[in-house]
C-alpha cells in the first residue's frame, strides 16, 4: 500500500500532465508557457472541455458572462450567517444553491460562481452592497470589477487571466480526484465542484498563499529575513510558498507567477498598493525575491536531502495581494481558475470512468473467538 496513495496511477486523462522530475506542466498539449500570460480564461476553459460538451461554443466569452448574471441572483442569499463564515465557506453555501446537472449550462454555471461570489462576498464583508456582474467584458476584467466597484486596467486583467489560467488545471490533485471521485457517483457537476472547493479549503492544498502575506509583513525588511526564517524553523514551522508533493525542482508556475508581478509592478500596480492600510511599496517584488533567496539558501543548508524549491504559492501571493483580494480570500481566487479543471475531469470521467471504488486493508483487532 502506498501512503497518500503516493505515485498510483488512479485515472488516465487528456487533461494535464505533472513531470515533476522535469518541473514542466502540460494543458491539453500546450506547456504552461505557451499559455500563462497568452490566452484567456475563456480559452482556457475552451481547451479543457473541448470534446465533453457537444454544444461547446468557440467563443465562450459571451457564454461565460450570460453565465455571471444568472448566478448573481443567488447572492441575494447573503446574510449575517455567510457573512460571519470565511469567505471561502460563504462562496462554497453559495454555490451549492445552484442546481446540479451534467451539461453545459451547468458547467457554464459553476465556472462563474467563484468569481461572482466571492467578490460579493467581500465587499459585504467590508460592509459595501455587491457590484451586479457586466456580461459584456471578459471573466478576468468582470471579477475585479466586481471586487473593486470600478473597472481594472488591462495590466491588471492580464495578471488575473495569468493567474487563473496557471492553476486551471494540474493533474490528480486532492481536489480533482474528490471532484473525480463525486463525479463517477453520478452526483452531478455541482456536487462535484463542491467537492473539489471543500478539499481546496484546506492549508495543505489551497489555504497556503494566504499565510505568505503575512510571513512577508513579519519579515517587514531583506535584513530581518534569515533570523526569522531560521527561528521559524527551529519552532517546527512549515514554511509555505516552498516545496512541493509531486515537483522535484522548481515549480513551473512560480516562474509564470513572477512574470505576471513583475510585469504588474513594470505597470506601476505595486504589490499592496491597492488594500487599504497596507504595507505595499515599490520594493515589495524585490524584498519577496530576496526573502526567497535566503529561504532557498537555509532550507539547502539545513535539508540538503529534501527538493524544496519554490512553489506556485509564493507570488500568488504577490499577485493577488497586487489586485486587492484581501488573503482570507486567496482560496477562493484559486477555486476561480481551478473549477473549469475540476468541470473537465468530471465530465472525462462520465465519459468513461466507473464508479471509484478502492479497497482499505482493515489493521484494527480481530473479534474474540469464543472458547
Amino acid at each position: 500500500m502506498s501512503d497518500g496513495l503516493e505515485g498510483v496511477v488512479a485515472a488516465d486523462t487528456v487533461l494535464s500532465e505533472v513531470d515533476g522530475q522535469a518541473g514542466r506542466l502540460i494543458i491539453r498539449g500546450r506547456s504552461l508557457d505557451q499559455l500563462a500570460g497568452q490566452v484567456s480564461f475563456e480559452q482556457v476553459a475552451r481547451l479543457l472541455w473541448d470534446g465533453f460538451f457537444d454544444d461547446l461554443p468557440e467563443d465562450l466569452v459571451p457564454a461565460l458572462g450570460a453565465a455571471r448574471m444568472e448566478v448573481f441572483a443567488e447572492v441575494s442569499a447573503l446574510d449575517t450567517g455567510l457573512l460571519d463564515r470565511t469567505p471561502i465557506e460563504a462562496m462554497r453555501a453559495l454555490t451549492a444553491r445552484l442546481a446540479d446537472g451534467d451539461d453545459l449550462a451547468t458547467a457554464l454555471r459553476l465556472a462563474a460562481a467563484p468569481a461572482v461570489f466571492t467578490a460579493a462576498v467581500v465587499r459585504a464583508q467590508a460592509g459595501e452592497a455587491p457590484v451586479r456582474p457586466d456580461p459584456s467584458l471578459g471573466h478576468a476584467a468582470d471579477a475585479l470589477r466586481m471586487l473593486r466597484g470600478r473597472p481594472a486596467s488591462a495590466a491588471e486583467v492580464a495578471a488575473l487571466d495569468s493567474y487563473l489560467v496557471t492553476v486551471s488545471d494540474h493533474g490528480l490533485n486532492a481536489s480533482t480526484f474528490a471532484a473525480r471521485v463525486i463525479a463517477s457517483t453520478r452526483a452531478g457537476l455541482t456536487s462535484a465542484v463542491l467537492g473539489g472547493i471543500s478539499a481546496l479549503k484546506g492549508p495543505l492544498h489551497g489555504g497556503a498563499p494566504g499565510p505568505i502575506i503575512a510571513m512577508l509583513d513579519a519579515i517587514g525588511r531583506p535584513e530581518n529575513a534569515r533570523g526569522w526564517i531560521e527561528a521559524a524553523l527551529d519552532r517546527g514551522d512549515r514554511l509555505m510558498g516552498f516545496g512541493h508533493r509531486i515537483y522535484r525542482v522548481r515549480d513551473p508556475r512560480a516562474d509564470a507567477m513572477k512574470l505576471a508581478v513583475r510585469r504588474l509592478t513594470q505597470a506601476g500596480v505595486v504589490a499592496g498598493s491597492n488594500i487599504s492600510g497596507s504595507k505595499g511599496a515599490p520594493g515589495r517584488l524585490a524584498f519577496a525575491e530576496a526573502v526567497e533567496a535566503s529561504v532557498l539558501a537555509i532550507l539547502k543548508d539545513r535539508k540538503p536531502d529534501r527538493a524544496l524549491d519554490t512553489n506556485v504559492e509564493f507570488y500568488t501571493a504577490l499577485l493577488l495581494e497586487a489586485l486587492a483580494y484581501p488573503p482570507s480570500a486567496f482560496t477562493c481566487v484559486f477555486a476561480s481558475g481551478r473549477v473549469v479543471g475540476w468541470i473537465a475531469h468530471a465530465r472525462e470521467q462520465l465519459a468513461g470512468g466507473r464508479l471509484i471504488r478502492p479497497q482499505s486493508r482493515y489493521v484494527g483487532p480481530k473479534p474474540r473467538i469464543a472458547a
